[in-house]
């Protein structure tokens, strides 16, 4: 599993609500939504690192 690393994020009130709220309709925390949300972005931009990618590391 990769390395985690904490950092303070901060949103506004808005932003935070939506994303609990999108958490809380796929079942997931607000953290991981958020993470989620980031991979998916960085994936489709192409810039996330196939390492890091875990759909590549299930076709492997």
């Amino acid at each position: 599993m990769a390395k985690r690393k904490a950092f303070a994020l901060r949103l506004s009130a808005d932003i935070l609500g939506a994303m609990q709220r999108w958490a809380d309709d796929e079942l997931r925390s607000a953290n991981a939504q958020i993470e989620w949300a980031l991979r998916e972005a960085l994936r489709n931009a192409g810039r996330l690192p196939r390492a890091a990618d875990p759909e590549d590391r299930d076709k492997s």
